[in-house]
């Protein structure tokens, strides 16, 4: 591939605990793709998780990978094939790219596709830089009225459009919300937008379920006061909810939502905390507790971007730190500890 060689620094994870800030070469687009100037990159859990452990899911860091792939920016340059962007465009960049010709692909889940690339997952190179290509049908042009800081939250948004709609939430729907970390917020500003009737927020931190009230949870639990969380839910709503999104998927979130989910409801797990579990199956089959697994998105980022354009959902108030490129390290601490009362944390590369 040809590269120029213009200022394009770039955040690249060599092992666990080793993230350098590097000048690498900005890529020339191919036919398919446009070159993007990054101007916001959101910091996930996953890109945590990987400076922390140098693994995540089973995807092990194994040469040096670009981390980020929560991105907008402006488009920069476009191959001689893309018709549905020009220079100049404002884009989120949503960062799975499937093969697009296999039976996945072929009957509308892309998002499990085995080819999927998949930004910053290894050994697929993430878009934490100055510059960067990716296929142009995979970047969604933004409208005025949303900003690159907005369309860089539309990556967890969509996690969440994805979860709710597989877990059919509808009008009147009692939502039970299981961690109230970035996740479980937009999963709650989804929900809302949705029709859910009540939506119940259950972590162990104050701060971050006063924030789950602010965004418009009906009700919050803290489960290390209220350890109890059934005999709550009861006593708060007299039933108990019919959909339960797990946000944390660690063993005890698990066995938490398969107690307390309606005989005949659903449990959807986002959150994938924990490798293995050991959870009541028979209990959860003998009450027909549906248990669905949700992967990233599929044609819910248009979804997103609508509910963000429109005015239905508001993310603004969960940005909550900006950094530049050059305090990389610093921000990546700041999303770790939380500290400052973190949600979403953005790097500006420019």
């Amino acid at each position: 591939m040809k590269m120029t060689t213009i200022d394009n620094l770039t955040a690249v994870l060599h092992k666990k605990g080793d993230m350098r800030l590097e000048q690498r070469p900005i890529p020339v687009p191919k036919d398919n793709e446009v070159l993007v100037r990054i101007e916001s990159v959101g910091i996930c859990g996953t890109d945590v998780h990987l400076l922390a452990h140098g693994s995540v899911a089973g995807f092990i860091v194994e040469k040096p990978t670009v981390v980020g792939h929560e991105a907008s920016g402006i488009v920069d340059k476009i191959g001689k094939n893309v018709k549905n962007l020009k220079p100049g465009d404002r884009v989120a960049i949503e960062p799975g790219v499937p093969c697009r010709t296999c039976t996945f692909c072929k009957t509308g889940k892309y998002n499990i596709c085995p080819d999927l690339k998949l930004c910053s997952i290894p050994p697929t190179n993430g878009n934490l830089t100055r510059y960067y290509t990716h296929a142009a049908d995979f970047c969604h042009k933004i409208p005025d009225n949303v900003s690159l800081d907005e369309a860089a939250v539309l990556e967890p948004l969509s996690v969440a459009v994805h979860a709710c709609r597989r877990g059919n939430i509808q009008v009147g729907d009692i939502v039970l919300i299981l961690g109230a970390g970035p996740i479980g917020l937009v999963t709650l500003l989804a929900a809302k937008a949705m029709g859910a009737l009540n939506i119940v927020v259950v972590d162990i931190i104050d701060k971050k379920l006063e924030k789950a009230k602010e965004l418009g949870a009906t009700h919050i639990i803290n489960s290390k006061i209220n350890t109890n969380v059934k005999r709550h839910l009861l006593e708060l709503l007299n039933d108990l909810p019919n959909k339960t999104m797990d946000c944390v998927g660690a063993e005890a979130t698990i066995r938490l939502g398969i107690e307390v989910t309606r005989p005949g409801g659903s449990l959807v797990g986002i959150g994938l905390a924990a490798d293995e579990v050991k959870i009541p199956i028979a209990y959860a089959f003998s009450r027909e507790i549906n248990i669905i697994g949700v992967f990233a998105y599929c044609h819910d980022y248009p979804i997103a971007l609508e509910l963000v354009a429109s005015g239905n959902v508001n993310v603004k108030p969960l940005i909550t730190h900006h950094y530049n490129l050059e305090e990389t390290l610093e921000a990546f601490e700041t999303a770790r500890t939380g500290r400052g009362n973190a949600i979403k944390v953005l790097i500006h590369p420019k």
